[in-house]
């Protein structure tokens, strides 16, 4: 389904034919051809407009399926993990890297169509994240927060650009208020954080995480083909990694663990996070997580039994993979 939005306050001069055409294409079932010849300009022209209407935000494209009636691989997701999965057809062939920007570009174009204005969107960088940033599709809202959901400094960084970027991305894309959160990823004492938390200037940025309406993350994991940022970019010491093995942690959400079965009671290093706390997680309406690739798999069927995941974007090999290993 083809939804037509406003145009922009600030018209890009190709706005109004966009429009026109995009209306005579997607409402009135018109060929590109016919469309040329009733605006009086070629084919290509048309082709043109009309790429320039979905990438700008004119047209949102949006795709309904009830819960459990989609293709078989969603539907056995629906059936098992009760989520709702939107799996992205993959090619065998290709790299771990293009797998996972296939995946993103959906994710982006998906998130889309969940945000709404007066709504609070929390964001955990990462790697998939922050590819899914690079692919959202553009869309106007008004009174919407974007709020980042971890710190990002360690010992090597203070993470800000990173995270930042991620944030202000996703918030430019809907004319929301980008909110960073200028705190470490893990402290180095749980003292530290819960004195921390009361400063009034963190409170507020803690108040409008706690106020959030949908929840963007991937699934942290140690190894993969595609390494996650928080174990590849100097986040965790040898002695962090190893705790956390002592502590059976498959992987983490907004650097925040559990275990395979779904638990994450009782794991120390989730008492030094400045990731909300996963039963915290758990109260978000809708909690939007994107996988690519098969090294997740594990830590993937963990956060769904421990349900901390409503909607799920993955490719293809993966979510069937994940279907045969938990049968």
């Amino acid at each position: 389904m083809a939804t037509e939005l406003a145009p922009s306050s600030t018209t890009d001069p190709r706005t109004s034919d966009a429009v026109r055409a995009a209306r005579l294409y997607y409402f009135q079932d018109l060929t590109m051809a016919a469309i040329g010849r009733e605006l009086g300009v070629s084919r290509s022209t048309v082709s043109r407009l009309i790429t320039f209407a979905r990438e700008s935000g004119l047209v949102e494209i949006k795709i309904s399926t009830a819960l459990g009636q989609g293709p078989s691989l969603e539907r056995a997701f629906a059936d098992r993990y009760g989520v709702r999965a939107h799996v992205v057809p993959v090619p065998e062939s290709v790299s771990d890297v293009d797998r996972l920007d296939r995946v993103a570009m959906f994710a982006g174009r998906l998130l889309t169509t969940f945000v709404t204005s007066d709504m609070v969107v929390g964001v955990a960088w990462g790697t998939t994240v922050s590819a899914v940033s690079r692919h959202v599709a553009p869309k106007r809202t008004h009174n919407s927060h974007v709020v980042q959901l971890n710190g990002a400094a360690n010992t090597r960084t203070t993470g800000v650009s990173y995270a930042t970027d991620i944030v202000r991305t996703i918030g430019d894309a809907y004319g929301a208020v980008a909110q960073g959160f200028p705190v470490p990823a893990l402290f180095d004492y749980p003292e530290t954080r819960r004195l921390l938390w009361r400063e009034r200037s963190i409170r507020r940025v803690l108040d409008l995480r706690d106020r959030m309406d949908l929840a963007l993350f991937g699934i942290g994991v140690h190894g993969g083909a595609v390494p996650s940022h928080v174990y590849s970019a100097g986040y965790l010491e040898k002695s962090d990694l190893a705790e956390l093995d002592r502590d059976g942690v498959v992987g983490d959400i907004a650097t925040v663990f559990f275990r395979s079965d779904g638990s994450y009671d009782r794991i120390a290093l989730n008492d030094r996070a400045s990731g909300p706390t996963l039963d915290a997680l758990k109260s978000v309406p809708r909690r939007l997580c994107v996988v690519a690739g098969e090294d997740k798999l594990r830590a993937l069927h963990a956060a769904l039994t421990g349900g901390l995941i409503t909607d799920l974007v993955i490719d293809d090999l993966s979510a069937a993979a994940l279907l045969a290993r938990s049968t």
